[in-house]
C-alpha cells in the first residue's frame, strides 16, 4: 500500500519535489520497494500547482492536508517561522511524520518541535535545512555518530559566496557584486538574510546542535555580514595568502560552545578556500574520523528538492516497514555559549585615514594601550579626497581588546577620514 504524502508549499523547492515524484516514482518502487503517492498539495498560489500538473490535488487550506487521516507524511516548504510553525506542529499533533527544509524554523523552534515529534512517536526530517543538496544532517546523525565532533566550519550561503568570488576574481565592489547576484537570480530584492549573515547563522545553529548534542538557537550565534567588505580587502587577502569567505564556525571547547558567523581570512591551501561561486561546503572534524568535507550546490530547486525527497523516501521506507523513530533515548548536554569577547585570533584591520602626519603614531598608541601587537602594516594606495587606506595585521589578540581599540580609533579625532569605520576581519589559521 502506498505511503501518502501531502505537500504544503509549491514554490521553487516544492515544485522540484513534485517533478521528482513524477519523474522517478516508478524507479523508487522498482529499485527500492518504496511506494509513495502525492495525494494533496496546498499553497497560496494555485497557479504553481497547475504549472506542475497537479491542479486536481490542490487545496487552498493546508488544514485539509493535516486533517486527512490517510496522509502519512507532510512536507512543509513555505518557509518562515509563523504559518510554517503551525503547519509542522499541527501535523505532528495529528500523528503525521514531517519533512521540512525550513532552516529558520529549526534554528528558532527546533528544540520544541523535536520534543513534540518524540512525544508523538513521529519522524521529523530536515536535511534540506542546511546546505541544500549537500548531505550533512544525515552524516552527523548516523555516519559520524561514533565520533566526538569538535569543529564544524562551512560556507553555507551560496549568494554571499558568489558575491565574494566575483569581488575577488573581477575586482567588483560590494554594490556591483550584489547587483550582479540579483540580476542572475542568486540574491533577493531584499538580500539582508544572506548578506547580513542571518541565513548562515540559522544553519550553523542547527549544525552545532546536532554535532555537539546540545541546543543552540539562532539568536545565540554571533553574526556579521559582508556589507563592509571591499575590493581592497579581497585583493589584500590574496596578497597575504588568504581567501576571504563568509564562514559559519562552531567549535566545541572544554568550557562550552563557540558559534559564530563572520567574514574570515582563510589560508589559500585550506580546502574551503577553493569553494567558489554559488557552491557550499562544510568541513567537519571528529576525534576518530579526522577531517571530512561535504561539497555541492547549496541552493536551487534541484539541490534542495533532492535533499527533501531523500528525507521523504527514508521516512516512507520506515512507514512501510513499521519502524518507529527513536524516542526518549537521547540526552542533550547543556553547554554554555562562549562569549565572543573570549575569542583569541589574528585580525586584519582596514582603516581609511587622513593622509597626514601623526595618524600612524595615534593609531599605534591605541593598539599598544590595549595590548594589541601589530605584525604588519601596509598602505594600499591614495584616495582622491586626501585619505589613504591602511591595513594592519595583528598577532594573536583578544576580541575584547580589538573591539576596545577600534572604538578608541573611531572616537579619536584626526585618525579616520570620511566618517568611515574600520573593517575588522578575523584570520583563521
Amino acid at each position: 500500500m502506498a505511503v501518502k504524502i501531502g505537500l504544503v508549499g509549491t514554490g521553487t523547492v516544492g515544485g522540484g519535489c513534485i517533478d521528482i515524484i513524477k519523474a522517478h516514482k516508478e524507479e523508487f518502487l522498482r529499485h527500492y520497494g518504496i511506494d509513495i503517492e502525492l495525494v494533496a498539495v496546498s499553497s497560496l498560489n494555485p497557479e504553481q500547482a497547475a504549472a506542475h500538473g497537479v491542479s486536481k490535488l490542490f487545496t487552498p487550506d493546508f488544514m485539509n492536508i493535516i486533517n486527512d487521516p490517510d496522509i502519512d507524511i507532510v512536507i512543509e516548504l513555505i518557509g518562515g517561522t509563523t504559518v510554517a510553525h503551525t503547519v509542522v506542529t499541527e501535523a505532528l499533533k495529528a500523528g503525521k511524520n514531517v519533512v521540512t527544509a525550513n532552516k529558520a524554523l529549526m534554528a528558532t523552534y527546533g528544540v520544541e518541535i523535536m520534543e513534540l515529534a518524540r512525544e508523538q512517536h513521529k519522524e521529523l526530517a530536515f536535511e534540506a535545512s542546511v546546505g541544500g543538496g549537500i548531505p550533512i544532517i544525515g552524516p552527523l546523525k548516523h555516519s559520524l555518530i561514533a565520533n566526538k565532533i569538535t569543529q564544524i566550519m562551512g560556507i553555507v550561503n551560496g549568494t554571499t559566496n558568489y558575491m565574494l568570488t566575483r569581488m575577488d576574481e573581477a575586482g567588483l565592489s560590494y554594490d556591483e557584486a550584489l547587483a550582479e547576484a540579483q540580476a542572475n537570480g542568486f540574491a533577493e530584492a531584499n538580500p539582508s538574510a544572506d548578506v547580513d549573515g542571518f541565513d548562515a547563522a540559522a544553519k550553523i545553529a542547527i549544525l552545532a546542535s546536532i554535532a555537539f548534542n546540545t541546543n543552540v538557537s539562532m539568536d545565540q550565534v554571533y553574526t556579521e555580514g559582508i556589507r563592509d567588505l571591499s575590493a581592497i580587502d579581497m585583493a589584500t587577502a590574496k596578497e597575504l595568502g588568504y581567501a576571504l569567505k563568509l564562514l559559519a564556525i562552531a567549535n566545541l571547547k572544554e568550557d562550552g560552545v563557540e558559534v559564530r558567523v563572520h567574514p574570515t581570512m582563510l589560508p589559500l591551501e585550506h580546502q574551503l578556500a577553493q569553494v567558489k561561486g554559488v557552491f557550499n561546503a562544510i568541513w567537519c572534524v571528529g576525534d576518530f574520523v579526522g577531517e571530512t568535507m561535504y561539497f555541492g550546490e547549496g541552493a536551487g530547486a534541484g539541490a534542495a528538492a533532492s535533499a527533501v525527497m531523500g528525507d521523504v523516501l527514508e521516512v516512507a521506507r520506515h512507514v512501510q516497514q513499521g519502524i518507529l523513530p527513536m524516542s526518549g533515548n537521547t540526552t542533550k548536554d547543556e553547554l554554555e555559549i562562549i562569549p565572543m569577547d573570549e575569542l583569541s585570533t589574528k585580525y586584519y584591520l582596514h582603516l581609511v585615514v587622513h593622509d597626514q602626519a601623526g595618524v600612524l603614531a595615534k593609531s599605534a598608541a591605541i593598539f599598544a594601550n590595549y595590548g594589541v601587537s601589530i605584525s604588519a602594516m601596509m598602505q594600499k594606495g591614495k584616495q582622491h579626497n586626501g585619505a589613504v587606506d591602511l591595513v594592519y595585521i595583528t598577532h594573536h589578540a583578544s576580541e575584547k581588546a580589538i573591539r576596545q581599540a577600534v572604538e578608541d580609533i573611531v572616537f579619536t579625532e584626526g585618525i579616520l577620514a570620511n566618517n568611515t569605520r574600520p573593517v575588522v576581519i578575523r584570520v583563521q589559521e
